[in-house]
């Protein structure tokens, strides 16, 4: 059985926060039940890409705050925090999204992630492998501080998707490159979490982000916190929130096929707020499954690819021509260039090239790219 705690927050104040996850830890057994003192100890927040606070993007610094505070009541002092984002150099993004601040108030250093190692894993099932940031291999414990949103490739982003800023700078990008079909994708994360066996999962939820996440959705207060170390099992239940299937996230199947952990409803304890009261059923996300397009051989034919699966679209009237898209691209042979439209220039894609990893909707600073799904792909394939 695993555990997961809900606790309602319904305001980023710093005392609510703190006293929620001092609640939620309290049904878990209490901090040191996860971390010791003499260790060092890891925070991982989201540190996508420099965005508002408000913005629901990035892990809020009053959760980083509260849980810095425990840990620091549990006399666990030998802390560092970071992330490798996805646009912007962790010192960077971490100062503009408000957690440089709360990390210099207690004395906190910024961790390595600029650079770091290969790791060997050899109990990989899709990756033997993993280009790991330096403070990731130097901890004995990683918390992961995930944050509640969508996610144009996986359906929703939060406690195994974290994970994939413990790889540093530029492999992040490659990854997608070598594993281009979503559940493949998806499995290599769950790799990637068993690799590094973080002790424990919270995800803020206060404000989340629906719709085009996981850059350039909207805010939408959803009240609460997630606390597990089962982090398949805390976004089944984020899932469950959301009024979406768990079995339409693959790196939530994946986590449950590979023994990461569980998303079935009768083997998770809920503890702790009742769900029930804090299902937000209007929630905007892609309530379908993700398809294996690789095993759909009509939408192999050039042809009938574009009619049937789903891609990123630029809209022209937000693009601002920045070439975030186009440097985000993973592929060494871009699937997207530059078009001449009269006297003004859009990005244009190959879709016969593009492998749908979304890394250019996620990376747009003006929320120009959406990702569509054609209507005969809604009739034959997206069920």
């Amino acid at each position: 059985m695993s555990t997961v705690v809900i606790v309602k927050c319904t305001s980023y104040d710093g005392e609510q926060v703190y006293e929620a996850l001092k609640r939620g830890m309290a049904q878990l057994g209490g901090i040191t039940r996860f971390v010791s003192p003499e260790e060092k100890i890891l925070l991982k927040p989201n540190m996508l890409r420099s965005k508002k606070i408000e913005s629901g993007c990035t892990t809020h610094p009053a959760v980083f705050e509260g849980v810095i505070r425990l840990l620091e009541e549990a006399q666990c002092t030998k802390l560092t925090y970071g992330d490798s984002p996805g646009l912007g150099a962790p010192e960077k993004v971490a100062s503009e999204v408000g957690l440089a601040a709360v990390a210099e108030a207690h004395g906190i250093p910024q961790g390595v992630f600029d650079r770091g190692q290969t790791v060997a894993y050899p109990g990989g099932e899709v990756t033997k492998r993993f280009e790991l940031a330096q403070s990731v291999i130097e901890t004995d414990a990683l918390i992961s501080l995930c944050k509640m949103k969508t996610h144009g490739l996986t359906r929703i982003t939060g406690a195994v998707k974290n994970q994939l800023g413990c790889v540093y700078g530029f492999n992040k990008g490659a990854s997608h490159a070598r594993f281009p079909n979503s559940l493949q994708f998806s499995r290599m994360l769950v790799d990637l979490n068993q690799c590094i066996a973080p002790r424990l999962f919270i995800m803020d939820g206060i404000t989340a982000m629906e719709g085009n996440g996981p850059a350039s959705g909207t805010p939408v207060k959803m009240n609460c916190l997630l606390i597990s170390d089962d982090p398949v099992a805390l976004d089944a239940t984020f899932a469950r929130l959301v009024d979406l299937d768990p079995s339409f996230v693959p790196t939530i199947t994946a986590g449950e096929e590979m023994g990461l952990g569980t998303y079935l409803q009768d083997e998770i304890t809920l503890l702790g707020d009742p769900l029930g009261d804090l299902i937000n059923d209007n929630f905007s996300v892609e309530r379908i499954p993700v398809k294996d397009e690789s095993t759909i051989s009509l939408s192999n034919l050039k042809f009938f690819k574009n009619w049937l699966t789903r891609k990123p679209v630029v809209i022209r009237e937000r693009c601002v021509q920045c070439g975030i898209c186009i440097a985000s691209c993973p592929l060494e042979e871009k699937a997207l260039h530059w078009q001449e439209v009269g006297s003004d220039r859009y990005p244009k894609y190959d879709y016969h090239r593009c492998i749908r990893c979304y890394c250019c909707q996620e990376m747009c600073p003006k929320k120009a790219i959406v990702v569509k799904t054609p209507l005969l792909g809604r009739i034959f394939i997206y069920r």
